[in-house]
């Protein structure tokens, strides 16, 4: 899966509240969280190390993408995963619109490559932000 991705040096927590700050900078909200890691332990009584993933979301971008193409429905939220590498470092990999968008078919209008370039940016900017 194509991918934005930047490893922080911070714990899996603190490394978590930097991604919802720096997504809500760029307008995202999380609407949905699953922690792969609590549910692994709580269904098969495995441990792993910290994994998260955060549905985020733009509202405005939302908006434009559904009034042109309501299937668009079946790939958002945007997902961002939070893994736990270990030595108090977390990999943060945000899923590349322009792959979810499925730019390759010649079916897609030039909205949706312009939205999917819009919203890659504002993803590349959060990471840029993490990066700092």
């Amino acid at each position: 899966m194509d991918a934005l991705e930047v490893t922080l040096e911070h714990p899996f927590d603190e490394a978590e509240a930097e991604v919802r700050r720096a997504l809500a900078t760029e307008g995202f909200g999380v609407l949905s969280e699953i922690d792969v890691a609590a549910t692994f332990k709580a269904k098969l009584d495995v441990e792993r190390p910290g994994l998260k993933i955060l549905g985020a979301c733009n509202p405005v971008f939302a908006h434009r993408g559904l009034t042109a193409d309501p299937s668009l429905a079946l790939v958002l939220p945007c997902n961002v995963a939070l893994e736990d590498v270990g030595e108090g470092r977390t990999r943060v990999a945000l899923a590349d619109p322009r792959a979810m968008f499925a730019l390759g078919d010649p079916e897609r209008t030039s909205l949706d490559r312009a939205l999917a370039d819009e919203v890659y940016a504002a993803l590349r900017r959060v990471v840029d932000r993490l990066g700092e």
